[in-house]
């Protein structure tokens, strides 16, 4: 028996860190993963789909969106699970219960609404037990809930599906809601349940030692510190045996990096690695840079990160970490000619540079005015590119987990 394993889809997400062009390509990947599964189900031979939490970014959502996302997941050619989790709580303003919900989605699409096992359809001997959220902080193990009256059931596989950190990996485990690791295992150990399908982490994570306690990350990444996203799992049960084999859902990358910039030869193998990368469009960058460079250097990678702005997902420069000294010297003088109140301005600003970061940004800016940046014919500038400004810190996945 197989299945595919996904969750925190978080349709509607967006990213305050992407311009409205990206953002939208960024939405429209979200759901093009939905008919992803879909196509991974048929090619492995996957019987059903669980979705263990969060399938909406939140119970608000515009009919736009949530029509689109219907859309997507009534094309997937198998039943599947969806499990409200912390993002859509099975409240009073449920998105599962809205109009458009209940007049677009296909019987195929089945909502977990109690802990009740339910039974997949066209599969013999097979239910899923559920934990949905009914708020967006539970005051108790929503998971050793749904497990206090399960008994074994001779003949049947269950799958529990959950959403939640273990106690194992909770940066707080006083918190109530927390899910106790030991009772998983107690209950995969008696048999009450054979696989237990675990959202809320984004990083595809295994649970203990064994291969049926998994969290199986998003299908599209949402944050810089996630390990392992864009995957989802698929999972084979067969007789005592539990196979798990990774899949690559989406293709968006986010990465954070640092870089030393300390003469030309940096600069230019930064630009060569920009050059190099593949699907720009796709792929957020936020880049710190340490070092110490003269207003030539710096100006070229002003120039090489603002000619790459158009190409990119997002690239920033990371200001919490970068450390960057710009030091003017006498090349920097001879770069540009300015005469009276121009060059006194640029003398007066050196004077303050040594202990003035305004008055070195001022002399980056009257540098590059005054065409000193675009005397540098075949630097690194000129090769490659994007994004100046400063960097926007997403709120997010804390260690690669989406959070309540």
């Amino acid at each position: 028996m197989k299945f595919i394993h996904t969750s925190d889809w978080q349709i509607g997400m967006t990213r305050a860190f992407l311009s409205q062009e990206a953002a939208a390509r960024y939405s429209q990947a979200r759901i093009d993963a939905i008919r992803t599964l879909g196509q991974l189900a048929a090619e492995h031979g996957a019987q059903f789909i669980v979705v263990a939490g969060d399938v909406f970014e939140s119970n608000q959502l515009s009919a736009q969106t949530l029509s689109r996302a219907l859309d997507a997941l009534n094309s997937v050619p198998v039943p599947v699970f969806l499990l409200p989790g912390n993002h859509d709580p099975l409240d009073a303003s449920s998105i599962f219960r809205s109009k458009t919900f209940r007049e677009k989605a296909r019987d195929h699409l089945i909502v977990v609404t109690d802990s009740a096992p339910i039974p997949v359809p066209g599969v013999s001997n097979v239910e899923v037990v559920g934990a949905p959220w009914f708020s967006k902080r539970p005051a108790v193990d929503l998971c050793a809930g749904a497990l206090k009256n399960l008994e074994p059931e001779p003949g049947v596989t269950r799958i529990l599906l959950g959403h939640g950190q273990v106690d194992s990996l909770a940066p707080d485990q006083a918190q109530p809601g927390v899910v106790n690791q030991a009772l998983l295992e107690q209950a995969l150990a008696e048999g009450r349940v054979h696989y237990v399908a675990l959202g809320d982490r984004h990083s595809l994570t295994r649970v203990g030692s064994s291969d049926r306690l998994c969290y199986s990350g998003t299908p599209l990444v949402t944050d810089f510190d996630e390990v392992d996203p864009n995957r989802a799992l698929l999972v084979e049960l067969a007789n005592d045996a539990c196979t798990l084999t990774p899949l690559t859902v989406g293709f968006w990358e986010f990465q954070a990096l640092q870089r030393d910039i300390n003469g030309p030869q940096d600069l230019a193998a930064f630009a060569q690695w920009l050059d190099a990368i593949r699907g720009k469009e796709c792929t957020v960058l936020k880049v710190g840079f340490t070092g110490s460079v003269n207003l030539a250097l710096a100006a070229e990678l002003d120039a090489l990160l603002e000619a790459q702005a158009h190409v990119f997902a997002s690239l920033k420069r990371r200001e919490r970490t970068t450390d960057l000294a710009v030091i003017p010297d006498a090349l920097d003088d001879n770069a540009i000619a300015l005469s009276g109140y121009a060059d006194a301005t640029w003398k007066a600003l050196l004077a303050q540079a040594a202990s003035d970061d305004t008055a070195t940004d001022a002399l980056r800016l009257m540098y590059r005015l005054a065409g000193g940046a675009g005397s540098q014919t075949g630097s690194a500038g000129s090769q490659a590119g994007n994004a100046a400004g400063s960097e926007t810190e997403s709120a997010g996945s804390n260690g690669g987990s989406s959070g309540a």
